[in-house]
C-alpha cells in the first residue's frame, strides 16, 4: 500500500451501487485472466445514464470511450458507497481502472470488506462531507499514515477516519497474505508457516 496517494478526483454522490461500478452484464469476466480482468476497468461505470442517482451533474465521463485505465486515481463519494448486491467485482473493477482509493462519509460493510480483503483499494472514510466540498479533476493528494486528504486544487485540508484494523490487512496486500504474513496460513508448498 502506498503511504501517498495523488491524482485526480471523481466524484459521486450517496448510495453509488454496484450495479453502477460494473454493470451485470459484464460479470461473466473473470478477473483471473488478465485480458479479463482489463476489461473491469474499461466497463467501471461506464453504462450509467446521467440522470441516475449518485452521479454529478453533467455526469463526466469516468473515462474514454475504448480506455481500460480511467484519468482518475481517487474517488470522493457521498453515504452508502458500495451498497446493492455483494459481488466483490465492484472493487476488483474500480482497481482495474486505477482506482487508489476511495474516499466516502460510510460504505456499504460488504462493498468495504471485499475492498479490504482484496486489498484492492483503500476505502477511507470521512466525517466531512467531500462530494460537495471537491470537485471531479480536482488534484488530491491523501496521506495515508496521517489520515489526512489534501485538495491540492484549492488548497484545503480534511482529516480522515483511520483505518484502524483493516490497515495491516491493506499493507499485506489481502486478507490471504496477512493471514501467511501472521501465521494464520501455512504454506500450502511446504507446510510451514
Amino acid at each position: 500500500m502506498r503511504t501517498i496517494i495523488t491524482g485526480k478526483a471523481f466524484v459521486l454522490g450517496d448510495n453509488v451501487d454496484t450495479d453502477q461500478i460494473i454493470p451485470a452484464h459484464h460479470l461473466t469476466l473473470n478477473p483471473a485472466i488478465p485480458e479479463e480482468f482489463r476489461e473491469f476497468g474499461k466497463h467501471a461505470l461506464s453504462s450509467v445514464p446521467a440522470a441516475h442517482k449518485g452521479l454529478p451533474k453533467g455526469h463526466v465521463a469516468f473515462h474514454e470511450d475504448d480506455e481500460f485505465i480511467s484519468a482518475y486515481k481517487v474517488i470522493i463519494a457521498g453515504k452508502n458507497f458500495g451498497c446493492g448486491s455483494s459481488r466483490e467485482h465492484a472493487p476488483i473493477a474500480l482497481n482495474a481502472a486505477g482506482i487508489e482509493a476511495v474516499v466516502a462519509e460510510f460504505y456499504a460493510r460488504i462493498f468495504f470488506r471485499n475492498a479490504v480483503n482484496g486489498a484492492y483499494l483503500v476505502p477511507f472514510e470521512s466525517t466531512d462531507r467531500l462530494c460537495e466540498r471537491i470537485c471531479t479533476g480536482d488534484t488530491v493528494e491523501i496521506n495515508v499514515q496521517e489520515n489526512v486528504l489534501i485538495n491540492k486544487t484549492t488548497g484545503e485540508t480534511w482529516r480522515l477516519k483511520p483505518l484502524g484494523e483493516v490497515a495491516p490487512i491493506l499493507e499485506a496486500g489481502g486478507l490471504f497474505a496477512y493471514a501467511r504474513q501472521v501465521g494464520m496460513l501455512k504454506n500450502s508448498f511446504s507446510g510451514e508457516p
